[in-house]
Parts: structure tokens; sequence; C-alpha cells
């Protein structure tokens, strides 16, 4: 297949991950997470996935699993999606800063939100990229219960080493 992603975008997990995502987020800041968004489900879950942005999140599992990342999401983590969504979100942080996501994390979940967070994360590769101005979010599924967090940013810059 000549574009994959495309495929992968629509697939109906997807567009279900998807909408928990925009509509938490609408929730939350009382405002759209994409500029534009589109009413028709197939066509948010596209832009999405190709917004110039970061969007990632992960389950509620005990060591939470990512369980979603846009193309900018992939880009950055220099992983393909199979790979992006097996992997505990943990280990988007180096070893040395998992405790403060960690608290991060809790912190966000009991208030249902966090702004303005910034970071440094690791790719799969080792790259070292500082984020900034993220906003981190608990998702909600249809019937309103946590079902678990997700992150956007814009703004990042490669660590050197």
């Amino acid at each position: 297949m000549l574009f994959p992603e495309i495929s992968l975008c629509l697939s109906p997990d997807v567009v279900c991950q998807t909408q928990r995502l925009l509509t938490s987020f609408r929730h939350w800041f009382e405002r759209d997470l994409l500029p534009d968004q589109s009413t028709d489900s197939a066509i948010a879950a596209h832009q999405l996935f190709f917004a110039p942005f970061v969007v990632l999140s992960h389950g509620t599992e005990d060591d939470p699993v990512l369980n979603y990342g846009n193309q900018a999401a992939l880009n950055l983590w220099e992983m393909d999606w199979s790979n992006f969504t097996q992997m505990p979100s943990r280990l988007t942080a180096e070893p040395d800063l998992r405790q403060v996501r960690s608290q991060l994390l809790a912190t966000a979940a009991q208030q249902g939100y966090i702004t303005d967070y910034q970071g440094i994360r690791i790719s799969k590769t080792g790259q070292r990229f500082f984020i900034q101005n993220a906003i981190i979010w608990k998702v909600l599924d249809q019937t309103g219960q946590s079902c678990g967090q997700a992150a956007t940013f814009s703004k990042w810059e490669a660590v050197p080493c």
C-alpha cells in the first residue's frame, strides 16, 4: 500500500480513540484541539493523525502502554505505529526522569489536566529532546470514565549529547 498511515488513521479503533481524545480535550478546555475540527469522525481522525503538532496517549494499565501517537509523535520518537503502541509510556522518558514524570501524571489525573509542562524525553534511537508548553489531560470514555491520559505539544528541540 502506498500510504499505509492513511488506512491506519481510519481504522475503527483509531477513529474511536481519536474521538475520545478530541471530546476529552473539549471537556477540559472548552475548545477544540484541532483548528477547523471536522464533525465527521473519520475526517477528524485524519486531521489529528496528520496535525503539525504532537499528540499521544496511553491507557490505564498498571504500567500504561501508549495507545495513540499521531504522525508527528511517531516521527519524533522515531518509531512506527506498531512499536509505538506496544511501548510502556514511561519509556518516553529517561530512567532518571521517570519519577518526576510519574508525579506529573498523577497531578494531571487528580486535576483532570495540567498545562505548560516542559521536560526532556528520549526517542527510540536515544535522541533526547526538550518539550515545551505541553498539555496533559485525562482521557474520558463515552460514559465519562477515565480511560487514560493524553499529551500534546508543538514546541520541542533536540538536546545535544
